[in-house]
Parts: structure tokens; C-alpha cells; sequence
């Protein structure tokens, strides 16, 4: 970490999320392209404080703690802009609204510095909110990497903190849209668990009891279309968990199209959505979609200037597209 510190303060509200988390693990998090080290060390400079108090690294959080943070000057790393293409749904002088792609990373981590959304804004846009980090420029919110959909950009750290507290705050709407394996029992329903990080595999998530480190997730669903072997569902997540939408299916026993980590095959081919002893085509093993058949498809908020409600939605991508309309002829 630089031995110089910004001379501006960057003042936080914790999220309900991070309640109990460790100070230097929070801002680690939160600011990926600092060391936890580099927070530490700030922490010991008396940098950092928490509801105006100094306090150690380890201090654990509670929701709603006031933080305010003076970052090191220079980053320990940067973000080479990528000429990426972006579908660009909206644009003003506040905000972007994009229609992610999927195999597209949001922002860098676990080695992934290359082909992600961060570096395709850097290169496509002058000006970006900071708040979040140099590796995260203008990242409000977060989509998986092969979900598909609305997401929204903030071009300055005012507008991102006005975005974030709407988030924080649930005022948000978002519908997602998704295929799932089999036929949802109920036309409709309200999904309650609790989540938390799959101890044998960290990179999934599991239902589990509360407490702990769990995190409470709520999702509404209900079935749009169904199929011989599949079913076409809207979902309405009340809260925001790490994949929340495709652990909620798998705890219906309805795991998602194509999504390998939560045991969907994929990829999935023609002849895997055939009714059973229907006959094989010429075309079986032609590949529908190769990714979680999951779409951010509605986004609406308040635009965080003029207060004007704002509604976006994004087209389903080729792969979810032909899916759909392949599961409509049988």
C-alpha cells in the first residue's frame, strides 16, 4: 500500500449482508484491488474508523455501522481497459443500463483479469464511479457470469451511493426470468431459507438452518410455461444472496438448464428436453444452451438525480432465446 493517503473520505453504511464481518474482511471485499494487509495497515494509521471511532482490523460489524475510509492513493493493481462489445439498452449523464453477456465476469477476481464487464467499461467509458475500487468502475450490483441481463453502471460516486441505498433499501424490482428441469409442482410460490457458503465446495452456495454465518434469502416464483420436461418461470428475489435464484430451483428440485455447479447437465441438447419415447430427430445432438438458463430481465428504480421512476428490460440473449422457442414445438 502506498504510504500516501487520499486526502478524501469515502463514507459508508453497512449492508445487512456483511453483519458480523470482520472490518479488514468487509473493505477487502469491498474494494477488491487492496490487500487486506493494505487495510490493516490503515486501520493502524487511524484511516479508518468506525461510527467516528478508531478501531482494530478485527472489529466485527453490525448493520447500519457508520464507516469512514480514506483509501491509499495509488492501488495495488489496474485494470487494462478491453475493447468489448456492450449492448447499451439506456445512457445519460448519470447512469448506464447494460444487457450483460453471458461468460462475461463483472469484475476481476481469483485470477480472472481479462474479459470481464470492469474492463469494458474502462475502455468504453471516461468516466466511472470510484467508490467501489479501480477494479470495479461504476459497479453497483452483480450478475453471475453466465447469467445474462439488465445491469446498471453509475458514472459518478454520488450517483453510485444513491444507487447502492436503493439496493440496500429493497426499493429496487427485479424479475428474473429461467428454465428450469422438470415440472414445478405449484403455479406459484414464496421460497424462505437461509444461505450459506457450501463448506465442501466454497464456490456454491447451500440452504441451511439460520444462524452462523447463514444469510436469510427470499425469492417469489411462478410458472409462465410448461413443458414436457421443463418449465419457464418467472422470479421475483426479495433479497440479493450469492446465487440465490439457482440454489432457491435446486431446493424445489428444479435446477436450472445447464447449470453444472447446482447438478444440471449440461450442455443441453436437443434430444434432452424430448418427451420421454418420443422420436429421436435428426437434429438431437444439436446443443440448445451450454450456461444456467437464467435472465436478469426487468430492472426498475428511481433515477438517482431526478427521483423519475425508471423501468428497463432486457431481450433474451440467442442461447436462452432458442430454448424457449425449441420447448414451444413439443
Amino acid at each position: 500500500m502506498s504510504e500516501s493517503l487520499s486526502s478524501e473520505t469515502v463514507t459508508l453504511t453497512l449492508e445487512a449482508r456483511a453483519h458480523g464481518w470482520r472490518l479488514d474482511h468487509y473493505l477487502t471485499r469491498l474494494y477488491p484491488n487492496y490487500s487486506r494487509a493494505a487495510f490493516q495497515k490503515a486501520v493502524e494509521q487511524g484511516a479508518i474508523q468506525v461510527n467516528g471511532v478508531s478501531v482494530k482490523a478485527g472489529r466485527r460489524l453490525k448493520v447500519n455501522d457508520h464507516l469512514s475510509v480514506r483509501l491509499p492513493e495509488a492501488a495495488d493493481e489496474t485494470l487494462p481497459p478491453e475493447n468489448i462489445p456492450l449492448e447499451i439498452l439506456y445512457e445519460d449523464e448519470s447512469l448506464i443500463v447494460i444487457n450483460k453477456a453471458a461468460d462475461m465476469i463483472v469484475h476481476p477476481g481469483k485470477g480472472n483479469y481479462r474479459g470481464t464487464l470492469a474492463g469494458a467499461l474502462q475502455f468504453h467509458f471516461n468516466n466511472l464511479s470510484d467508490v467501489a475500487g479501480k477494479l470495479r468502475p461504476g459497479i453497483v450490483h452483480r450478475l453471475d457470469r453466465d447469467t445474462t441481463g439488465v445491469i446498471v453502471i453509475a458514472k459518478d460516486n454520488q450517483v453510485h451511493g444513491r444507487l447502492s441505498a436503493q439496493f440496500e433499501a429493497r426499493e429496487v424490482t427485479k424479475e428474473y426470468r429461467a428454465l428450469a428441469w422438470g415440472e414445478v409442482k405449484f403455479d406459484s410460490g414464496l421460497i424462505e431459507t437461509h444461505l450459506r457458503v457450501d463448506p465442501r465446495n466454497r464456490e456454491k452456495m447451500q440452504v441451511c438452518e439460520p444462524g452462523g454465518n447463514s444469510r436469510e434469502a427470499v425469492t417469489r416464483y411462478e410458472v409462465l410455461e410448461r413443458f414436457p420436461r421443463a418449465t419457464y418461470v418467472r422470479l421475483l428475489p426479495k433479497t440479493g444472496r450469492t446465487h440465490q435464484l439457482r440454489v432457491h430451483m435446486q431446493s424445489l428440485g428444479n435446477t436450472l438448464l445447464a447449470d453444472s455447479l447446482y447438478g444440471g447437465r449440461s450442455p443441453v441438447m436437443v434430444n434432452d428436453v424430448l418427451p420421454r419415447g418420443a422420436n429421436r430427430p435428426a437434429d438431437a445432438s444439436r446443443v440448445l444452451i451450454e450456461r444456467q438458463a437464467l435472465h436478469a430481465f426487468r430492472l426498475a428504480f428511481k433515477h438517482p438525480m431526478s427521483g423519475a421512476s425508471m423501468e428497463f428490460e432486457a431481450p433474451f440473449h440467442a442461447d436462452m432465446q432458442q430454448t424457449l422457442e425449441f420447448l414451444r414445438t413439443i
